[in-house]
């Protein structure tokens, strides 16, 4: 074969030089090896919360399907009757009942005592950083040991608070705080909320931190007082930390449940117990496994909704 005889090589054919890469080819491929890397560094979070999570979730789900008792050899599937007995038995519609008041309570007192503080905080005055690191004391404290020392503050012979009500004049006689429905209630209640001031204090101050000064003295200038900075400014710059706080509020408060064990146990006559006691109880002295895990069901899917605002947020603030 001749040199005339030999075509050209084609458009775009190899010819022996070392190949082109496009721009668009190496993106495509570092995407590719990033998503790999991505996906392998997020494997052993992934496999952790399957095994600590969602397999016992979807053991509970199926267990809810069946009665189970520790007189039993095996479960019976009973299909839905768990459910329908959750919501005709009294004790567990008294239960609903008290997560609701405690919840609310606990939630609503966190935030106005957090903001409050924080507030106070923010303002400059010597010790001011002193005060701060001390603040925090009660939410390092182990849960349980706050509810004992707030057991010995509530004691109906001994107690600091019967102590001081005395000496103020506002009883005449000790009063059982922890044997009284209302008062277990407002008791467990103050405990949480000295438990969780701390921590949205600490929120809140993070989000004043970078709250434009000039825009409050100008309102100041203009004539404002503290409630109308305070509404006007100070709690639209705050909507998003406002937000995160109630979600996460509302989701500790829902699932709380060793303060309210170590201090009253759930009573008295079932004042104080909340869903995660009523599902102690069933489980570990009723040793009825299957309505047990049928409360935990419904009590995760109270949990999923301001869990999902929360997440919600959260991904808005990546973006």
């Amino acid at each position: 074969m001749t040199v005339l005889d030999q075509s050209p090589p084609a458009i775009g054919a190899h010819t022996g030089g070392p190949v082109p890469v496009s721009p668009h080819a190496r993106r495509g491929g570092l995407k590719a090896g990033e998503s790999r890397l991505g996906i392998l560094l997020l494997l052993p979070a992934l496999i952790a919360f399957c095994v600590v999570v969602l397999f016992p979730f979807l053991e509970a789900l199926g267990l809810s399907l069946f009665q189970y008792t520790i007189e039993m050899s095996e479960p019976k599937y009973i299909g839905l009757e768990n459910f329908a007995r959750v919501l005709s038995d009294p004790a567990i519609r008294q239960s609903f009942f008290a997560t609701i008041i405690y919840v609310a309570g606990a939630t609503t007192l966190s935030i106005v005592l957090g903001l409050a503080w924080a507030l106070v905080l923010n303002q400059p005055f010597p010790g001011r950083d002193a005060l701060r690191g001390l603040s925090l004391l009660p939410w390092v404290m182990p849960a349980v040991v706050a509810a004992f020392l707030w057991g010995w503050i509530f004691n109906s012979r001994y107690g600091l608070l019967n102590a001081a009500a005395l000496e103020l004049g506002l009883i005449d006689f000790p009063k059982a705080w922890l044997s009284d429905a209302t008062g277990a209630m407002a008791a467990v209640i103050i405990t949480k909320v000295w438990f969780s001031v701390p921590l949205f204090m600490a929120f809140f101050l993070a989000g004043l931190a970078n709250l434009d000064r000039d825009q409050i003295d100008a309102a100041r200038v203009d004539g404002a007082g503290n409630w109308a900075v305070l509404r006007d400014h100070v709690i639209p710059h705050l909507k998003p930390v406002l937000l995160v706080t109630v979600v996460l509020g509302m989701i500790g408060n829902l699932q709380h449940f060793d303060t309210i064990w170590a201090l009253t146990g759930g009573g008295p006559v079932r004042a104080t117990a909340v869903l995660s006691i009523e599902v102690y109880r069933r489980a570990f002295e009723q040793w009825d496994i299957g309505l047990a895990a049928c409360i935990g069901v419904v009590w995760v899917a109270l949990i999923m909704p301001p869990a999902y605002f929360y997440l919600r947020q959260l991904m808005k603030g990546t973006e």
